[in-house]
């Protein structure tokens, strides 16, 4: 892996997606369709949704297609997925962590796998994204669990940083369909242009941060990011067909797409 000014340049990239977010009688996402297209899988345990019999089902989905395989663990809300911000203790965020990671983890080995990674869900991911003391605490959790895992992380966060400090691999996470601030951090939802609608001009800037490690921020100007992972979503129709086109410009422009673990 060749790196510049720590980013990466170079011809690989993995595409997850947030999966197993189904709920007893309750349906979210086109799961079958969108493995198809992406190459490691974060798997909700639970807590901002999934259930056993869907985090059982997903496993095995993931490891027919041969995907890395994820834990994706929120903070406890499922009425709200997960997305509203609570006021949790370094110590309960370790805690909940451990929690997850440890009921996925047994359904992987019941089906004869293994965790590749941990992605945060939601509020979760956000907080500890940007609280140092919150990513330190979250960052040991993973390592005291199992150091060989992989953290898949928002790029240029506070987790990333605590993560590599305490020896941990770690992927940084990049979005193909949001606008970037000056400082690299996501353009809130709440503003006007903070998603990018168009297809064609998401896919280019995937590219470039891919191949060059650099994206333009809403305000105009250059900035480095590293794109190790690119987050797609398929949780309607219109979203699997732009997973699938992201996954065909991209191999036709030379990137190759594979589970982080190949090559972080």
């Amino acid at each position: 892996m060749n790196r510049c000014g720590g980013v990466n340049m170079r011809n690989i990239v993995d595409l997850n997606s947030d999966v197993g977010e189904s709920f007893g009688a309750y349906k979210l996402g086109l799961d079958e369709e969108v493995l198809k297209y992406v190459s490691s899988v974060n798997i909700a345990c639970g807590w901002h949704a999934g259930d056993p019999m869907v985090m059982a089902k997903t496993i095995a989905l993931a490891k027919e297609n041969k995907l890395g395989i994820g834990a994706h663990p929120g903070y406890p809300d499922l009425v709200g997925f997960g997305r509203r911000n609570m006021d949790v203790a370094p110590k309960e965020a370790r805690n909940y962590l451990i929690y997850q990671i440890g009921a996925l983890t047994a359904f992987a080995h019941t089906e004869g796998t293994s965790l590749q990674h941990i992605k945060l869900h939601g509020a979760f991911y956000n907080m500890v994204s940007a609280d140092a003391r919150l990513a330190s605490e979250v960052a040991k959790a993973i390592y005291d669990v199992d150091k060989g895992l992989i953290v898949l992380a928002l790029a240029g966060s506070e987790l990333v940083k605590a993560a590599r400090e305490i020896g941990l691999r770690v992927a940084e996470e990049v979005f193909a369909d949001r606008a970037y601030n000056p400082d690299g951090s996501l353009v809130s939802r709440k503003l006007e242009g903070s998603v990018i609608h168009d297809k064609d001009l998401a896919i280019e800037r995937v590219k470039r941060m891919v191949k060059e490690g650099k994206i333009t921020a809403i305000d105009g100007t250059d900035i480095h990011i590293n794109a190790d992972s690119i987050c797609v979503h398929g949780d309607n129709p219109e979203a699997v067909s732009f997973v699938k086109l992201i996954r065909e410009r991209l191999e036709a422009d030379g990137i190759l797409i594979k589970p982080i673990k190949e090559f972080i």
